[in-house]
């Protein structure tokens, strides 16, 4: 896997090139449970990898809620409105709702 050093000794390009390679999860032929499975074992590891060492800003670690966010918008989907009947994006309170789990920033603390 490999890490990015820089001669700043900046993580931004590491976690850059992280979320880079944890963003492949795009077929619709899996079904959710299979994809949730895929994200939990294959992505977050990959993305996360060496994350003991990185030294965090809070932009970092929106950048990682982001991510996260991301993939579970792409998993889930849109929802859609009975009322009006039409789609809508998913906001985080309603990702968190169908999707309890750790936050990706204190997943690194624990």
């Amino acid at each position: 896997m490999g890490t990015t050093v820089t001669h700043q000794n900046s993580i931004q390009e590491e976690i850059k090139s992280r979320l880079k390679s944890g963003n492949f999860l795009s077929s619709s032929l899996l079904s959710k449970n299979k994809t949730f499975k895929i994200y939990r074992t294959k992505i977050l590891p990959v993305v996360l990898y060496g994350c003991e060492t990185w030294s965090r800003t809070l932009t970092e670690e929106c950048r990682l809620r982001v991510f996260k966010n991301r993939v579970l918008r792409r998993i889930l989907g849109p929802k859609r409105v009975e009322v009006t009947r039409e789609w809508k994006r998913q906001n985080n309170e309603q990702l968190n709702d169908l999707y309890p789990s750790k936050n990706i920033t204190q997943s690194i603390q624990a």
